[in-house]
């Protein structure tokens, strides 16, 4: 008979320990569910105003739209904002998908370039345009760093070879060459690329 009151108090401590256990776990779920609940909020949030822009990153200039215009717009707005850490060596900007429902700018690039080619007497002369579906800001960025993309340009020309230019295979190639070395200075001195193609405008081998 001794035992029926320990036995009675042991099952009481044991259906405490439950309920608080099922207490706590009961707290845990509310905070779980509190804590999605504030994160789906703050996702809703942001899915809604979008995410914060960068106002120093150039904007594609739609057809309708004027890329000096759209440059003020973003410059004014740009100056409301710090500038951004680079990170690297700056941001590719990619080419649009629909090109065609964006205005193109094009810049020609005042000198020809002329370097003397490797393994050779010869010497190649170009001159060359770019375009960029960005707004005013890349062709400005172009215009202000035109001497250390004049000097890269010359750097990798003086590393081509006479045949290989005049092959039209060996034209596209440096086509594609030029594109990366310009937009890899733009990257480099702005933080941003933008430039979406180079023209040749005058291709002489002498």
């Amino acid at each position: 008979m001794s035992d029926a009151p320990e036995a009675g108090a042991a099952k009481k401590k044991g259906g405490g320990k439950k309920k608080l256990i099922i207490i706590l776990g009961a707290v845990l779920l509310l905070g779980g569910g509190g804590a999605a609940a504030g994160f789906y909020v703050a996702g809703s949030m942001k899915t809604a105003h979008g995410p914060a822009e960068d106002a120093h990153r150039p904007q594609l200039v739609l057809s309708s739209e004027k890329p000096e215009d759209v440059a003020k717009t973003w410059t004014a707005k740009a100056a409301e904002q710090p500038a951004p850490a680079r990170e690297g060596k700056g941001v590719d900007l990619p080419r649009p998908a629909n090109p065609s429902a964006y205005q193109a700018t094009y810049f020609q690039i005042p000198a020809p370039f002329t370097s003397n080619l490797v393994d050779s007497d010869a010497f190649a002369q170009v001159s060359i345009a770019i375009s960029t579906y960005y707004d005013q800001r890349v062709i400005d960025a172009v215009q202000a760093h035109e001497l250390p993309i004049r000097s890269a340009i010359l750097m990798m020309m003086a590393q081509e070879q006479e045949f290989d230019l005049t092959t039209p295979q060996g034209k596209e190639a440096l086509q594609a060459k030029l594109l990366t070395v310009i937009n890899d200075v733009l990257k480099e001195k702005t933080g941003y690329g933008g430039v979406d193609n180079v023209y040749f405008t005058n291709f002489v081998i002498q």
